[in-house]
């Protein structure tokens, strides 16, 4: 009866990891898809399928303009193929497109011009940001933002900010000239600069105090258990209900917060990847499919709006790792777009089906290394 228990517990467990990171997942994927659907379309290319995930196909349906559309039984990711298309990643079937027709080669991606083939790629990772800025601007004018002053309200012994001459009633009121409007701009900024002196300026009983201070690289550990490396200053800071205040958004300010939300996340995460070739970060940090479910699960029992937040961050990150310049994601069809359109003709058949290949091979070695990162994180914090 224990052991069934156990069992029972177990799965029902993995559940709630699964079915979140599948709701997740779907949405934003769906989206990145339904971009360069949607141009396609408009461009005249036709569409032979619209997959979520890949592999064997679960279910499906054709439509009126013959598009098989299609849920796939490996849900990390999926594709639109577009006539005249080799696979999934829009390597051009040369043998298929010299045996079309004139009629059929019109329907084909590659047959269009320069410039539509660059909007119909690009139309993914721009639907990916469009969502994340439709849901963070309707999570603002729906429920607004929670402000909390940025205030000291204890200082570590022999931490940074102890260092630095943080005193304990400091209020925040701008880092390295950028106005902090509540203690979680303090956070973000200071997480994202183990290692870089900042100069913070305080509010002290009236008189404005300029402290300069680097955030040291410790490990902290959340309110789920995961631990991770970010700078840490050694403030601390208490969440009283009568410090907080909610700030209330209209259609057109709730808009508007959801574009500079979202170009945020673009900014915070490319200081991030380029922290990491400079040495400043570690790539152990780096997650895959395996921490997108378990974050997933962990925000899913905070709620619907924590997880519709997760994935607009989520749609973010997926639009802005399909522009790296690597081969059989978007951002490599661009650039071979750009060659061509310097060189005034395409790279040769060869030319691409190397790029392609390397491109994989690249797509996958991230895929292992990240999954390696995911199952040794899960060791660690249990």
């Amino acid at each position: 009866m224990e052991i069934f228990q156990s069992v029972f517990s177990a799965g029902t467990g993995l559940l709630g990891y699964v079915i979140p990171a599948l709701f997740v997942l779907m949405i934003v994927v769906f989206f990145h898809e339904l971009g360069h659907f949607m141009v396609a379309r408009w461009c005249g290319v036709t569409i032979s399928e619209f997959s979520i995930g890949f592999g064997k196909e679960l279910f499906g349906f054709y439509d009126k303009h013959g598009t098989r559309w299609k849920i796939s039984a490996i849900p990390l990711g999926g594709f639109v193929k577009f006539l005249g298309d080799e696979n999934a990643a829009s390597v051009p079937d040369q043998e298929a497109m010299e045996s079309q027709g004139v009629d059929e080669r019109e329907g084909s991606l590659h047959s269009k011009s320069l410039w539509a083939r660059a909007a119909i790629v690009a139309a993914g990772p721009f639907a990916n940001f469009l969502l994340s800025i439709v849901i963070f601007g309707m999570l603002l004018f729906l429920y607004g933002k929670p402000i909390t002053p940025a205030r000291v309200d204890s200082v570590v012994p022999e931490s940074a900010a102890a260092e630095a001459g943080f005193e304990v009633g400091d209020i925040m009121v701008s880092i390295d000239g950028q106005e902090i409007k509540s203690f979680s701009d303090v956070q973000g900024i200071v997480a994202m600069s183990s290692g870089d002196a900042l100069d913070i300026v305080v509010d002290r009983d009236g008189e404005r105090i300029s402290l300069m201070t680097t955030p040291r690289r410790t490990e902290v550990t959340d309110q789920f258990g995961n631990k991770q490396k970010i700078g840490v200053l050694g403030i601390r800071h208490e969440a009283r209900a009568e410090d907080v205040v909610r700030k209330e958004y209209g259609p057109l300010r709730a808009a508007w917060g959801g574009v500079t939300e979202t170009y945020s996340i673009i900014d915070r995460t490319l200081g991030y990847v380029g922290r990491i070739f400079v040495g400043k970060e570690d790539a152990d940090q780096l997650g895959g499919p395996i921490r997108v479910a378990q974050v997933s699960g962990q925000v899913a029992t905070l709620g619907i709006v924590a997880l519709f937040n997760l994935a607009a961050i989520l749609s973010v990150s997926i639009g802005l790792l399909n522009l790296f310049p690597i081969p059989m994601l978007d951002g490599g069809h661009l650039v071979f777009y750009a060659l061509e359109g310097i060189r005034g003709k395409p790279l040769s058949p060869k030319s691409q089906e190397l790029g392609f290949r390397i491109g994989l091979a690249l797509v996958f070695s991230l895929m292992i290394f990240a999954t390696f990162n995911d199952i040794t994180h899960i060791f660690l914090s249990n």
